[in-house]
């Protein structure tokens, strides 16, 4: 096992697609069919891994690539069978950028022995790169960052997700509805900002006090994961238990603000 990683190479790298997409953003025809969206889906995809792998590779070429299959949650379930890993989510929020909307990122993180170890986040459209190592703080363009302070819960503003993959849960809109309405009496905002792990680096930076989950989506929390806990949110379920991976919701917040929304 390589036991350090040029956080820096790595950060250039998923800066320097990032930008390549950001200069052909809003440039192609938003698509009309389920084809033509598919088609620039792949499109994406192909090259955003066509960049970053071989120039990762050249210096790490013992550490293999993973899919991140988002619609299969059997993979999602746990951790490749590895001892680390990379996961790569070509573009989280691939449908804003086909749609010529905000809210897309490239995300780039490193699994080691079944944890994320050093993840990546980069929004090209405001030039912010999200970076954290495993208990070494996490970080917004070099600076050090942290939870927000907030007492006050009308000033609060929570997020709640969903992912797009088939629902494992007989029970499943029932405790959406009941979440949003559990949300919405508790918060002063209530909002979706779009990318699951953006929005999970924003609790890290204090942006939002509050994301909440209801269904798997462990490929798509990974990256974001791993910065709000070393900013020093709590990464828990929706009722309060230590997340595991596997669980199929997550909740996370500042401690004293995750005891707020489950106590209410």
């Amino acid at each position: 096992m390589q036991n350090e990683i040029e956080t820096t190479l790595i950060i250039d790298a998923v800066k320097q697609i990032g930008k390549q997409f950001l200069d052909n953003y809003k440039k192609k025809e938003i698509p009309k069919t389920k084809d033509a969206f598919l088609t620039q889906l792949e499109e994406i995809e192909t090259t955003c891994f066509n960049f970053l792998k071989p120039l990762i590779n050249q210096h790490y070429p013992h550490i293999p690539w993973v899919a991140d299959d988002e619609f299969d949650p059997t993979a999602q379930l746990q951790p490749a069978d590895y001892e680390q890993y990379w996961l790569c989510d070509t573009m989280d929020g691939a449908v804003q950028y086909i749609q010529h909307l905000p809210g897309w990122t490239i995300n780039l993180v490193l699994i080691r022995n079944g944890q994320p170890y050093f993840s990546v986040i980069y929004d090209p459209i405001c030039d912010e790169v999200f970076s954290a190592r495993q208990s070494a703080g996490a970080y917004l363009n070099g600076s050090r960052i942290k939870t927000g302070v907030k007492a006050d819960t009308d000033v609060m503003v929570a997020v709640f997700e969903y992912g797009h993959q088939a629902k494992n849960t007989s029970n499943f809109e029932q405790k959406i509805a009941s979440s949003v309405a559990h949300l919405i009496k508790t918060f002063g905002v209530v909002r979706n900002y779009g990318p699951h792990a953006l929005q999970l680096a924003h609790v890290g930076a204090g942006r939002i006090d509050l994301f909440l989950q209801e269904d798997l989506d462990t490929h798509n929390w990974l990256a974001g994961m791993l910065i709000a806990q070393e900013a020093g949110a709590e990464l828990l379920t929706s009722d309060g238990q230590p997340w595991m991976w596997g669980t199929e919701n997550l909740l996370v917040a500042r401690k004293e603000i995750a005891a707020l929304y489950l106590a209410s």
